[in-house]
């Protein structure tokens, strides 16, 4: 176990800073460990001032916004999880073209829903996708043959050598469901991004974004998930390959591959997060076994797991 300074950080943070709190109540899996220490982050300011007392006292920590794509283990994470709830969202229309500036807590089906209220179009297609916005510009979200690199104008991170810098979407080198910062893992965090619309009559953004929204749930599972659990390999789809891989169907304790879309791992009430990883790896081996494809991971591993043949 890592040797946190938790006197200190008690001093500093107060009631604000938990121990052992178990985190499948924050993960869309609904499966993790406890946490060593626990913050909860309510606004970009909050999270900066957070962010420099930790670098100072040289303490491990880990972002947490919707747990979406997030596999943590069952021993947890020996560190502090800092939870993201600073969802701020701000939409000015008097601009051309509209702009949408959110806190990087700010759920993404959150923004598409105000904006599209506003009579801001470009969003509707984010309101099925479960993370949050600060995630989804990390990775790149997308859905709907839309993704962020198409909407995003701004970024404000921060980072331990620099502080708060501004970026622009080119510095981010977005490519299919990555950043820059993502492919070479720099440690960065987002603190909040604005976003270019476009002005639109609000009853035809709120019906598309209502058809879209219906037009993914019926070709994806219901039940707790991290939603695509692989990235789509040049040319094919994760989910066609695991299908014809014989994986629809296949459990592991109280995990399973939906018989849906063979892309997604349910939980089915009582599963642990070595069960999903159990499935991820022998969905990997198989799909490699039959058809020579390396299946890369959507969702981040945070903490530790046991090999599995």
């Amino acid at each position: 176990m890592t040797n946190l300074p938790m006197q200190s950080l008690q001093e500093i943070f107060g009631s604000r800073l938990q121990e052992f709190v178990r985190l499948n109540a924050f993960t869309t899996t609904q499966v993790g460990g406890p946490a060593r220490g626990f913050i909860s982050i309510n606004n970009s300011e909050e999270m900066e001032h957070t962010l420099k007392t930790l670098w100072e006292l040289d303490v491990p920590y880990y972002l947490l916004g919707s747990g979406s794509n997030l596999l943590i283990s069952d021993s947890g994470y020996d560190g502090i999880i800092l939870h993201n709830r600073a969802h701020n969202i701000k939409v000015n229309t008097k601009t051309a073209p509209p702009l949408v500036t959110a806190e990087s807590g700010a759920g993404l089906g959150q923004l598409a829903q105000i904006a599209s209220r506003r009579g801001v179009s470009g969003f509707e297609w984010a309101n099925s996708i479960p993370g949050t916005v600060g995630g989804a510009v990390y990775g790149n979200a997308g859905a709907h043959g839309s993704d962020i690199s198409e909407k995003l104008l701004t970024v404000k991170i921060l980072t331990r050598d620099v502080g708060a810098q501004l970026l622009t979407n080119e510095d981010m080198a977005y490519q299919y469901r990555s950043s820059r910062f993502k492919r070479e893992r720099i440690p960065v965090v987002i603190l909040e991004a604005t976003f270019i619309g476009e002005k639109a009559n609000p009853e035809d953004c709120m019906r598309l974004l209502h058809e879209l929204t219906e037009k993914r749930k019926k070709t994806q599972p219901n039940g707790p998930s991290f939603g695509s659990t692989f990235k789509n390999p040049p040319g094919n789809f994760a989910g066609k390959l695991l299908a014809e891989a014989g994986m629809k169907g296949v459990k592991c304790g109280g995990a399973s591959i939906s018989s849906v879309h063979a892309n997604f791992i349910v939980n089915h009430g009582d599963a642990t997060a070595q069960d999903y990883y159990c499935l991820i790896r022998e969905g990997q081996k198989r799909v490699k076994e039959q058809f020579g494809v390396d299946l890369n991971l959507e969702i981040e591993l945070l903490g530790e797991f046991e090999d599995v043949g």
